[in-house]
């Protein structure tokens, strides 16, 4: 005989948490030891975001870069890019800082009070009680540095403790160094779903990772050991 098994309802205190949470994440800005990241305001941030992310030389505190690739160091794997006027580069930011179910986040340095880079909360479902972090970049400046980790912890610590259930990751297959940043920082790999979308006109293939509420206090010491420790 045939058997049709029902998931077990879920505490009231999950439920509970989903009229709590609005579609689009309330603006707060989150601090850390080495980075600030504060809610994206074009007007404020869209010059130096493009600046640091369009291949000229640049610095930051004690550090520099002469000329780079722009597309090979930043822009490669992401929807759009690289940029050849401020304007273009502020046109593809708007989405981001106006999403309806998102928020834009601007990477402050905390030493030298400079931007860095963006993350986002996207894909926002507080029904689903799930969020994603996505559309994720750092100037070179701070490429292997302590940035993406804070950024990816101070972010995720806030989502659990508003009482999510799901924080994804989503990145195309082939971006290697994304696949390792995620393993590395603690998210779980589920598998990679085939001819997903198409970017600038190619075939992506996404690698889909994440991590649950009830593996966070396991990957809470573990990403504070590679910051702090």
């Amino acid at each position: 005989m045939l058997t049709f098994p029902v998931a077990p309802k879920l505490a009231d205190e999950v439920l509970a948490a989903i009229p709590r949470l609005p579609l689009k994440p309330d603006p707060v800005a989150v601090e850390g030891r080495y980075i600030r990241l504060e809610p994206t305001v074009l007007e404020r941030d869209a010059a130096r975001l493009y600046a640091i992310s369009n291949g000229q030389p640049a610095t930051l505190g004690g550090r520099s870069i002469e000329a780079y690739d722009a597309d090979e160091r930043i822009w490669r794997y992401l929807f759009a890019g690289p940029f050849v006027t401020l304007a273009d580069f502020t046109t593809y930011m708007r989405p981001q800082v106006e999403a309806a179910n998102g928020l834009c986040y601007t990477v402050f340095d905390t030493e030298a009070g400079e931007a860095v880079g963006v993350i986002n909360y996207m894909n926002n479902a507080p029904e689903h009680l799930k969020i994603e972090l996505g559309s994720i970049w750092y100037s070179p400046l701070v490429q292997r540095t302590h940035a993406n980790t804070e950024a990816t912890y101070l972010l995720l610590q806030r989502a659990f403790e508003l009482g999510y259930r799901r924080l994804e990751w989503k990145c195309n297959a082939l971006n290697e160094r994304s696949r390792r940043a995620a393993l590395r920082m603690g998210f779980q790999y589920e598998g990679t779903q085939e001819y997903h979308i198409i970017v600038k006109g190619r075939n992506r293939d996404t690698a889909w990772f994440r991590i649950l509420d009830h593996e966070w206090p396991t990957v809470k010491p573990h990403l504070e050991g590679l910051l702090y420790s």
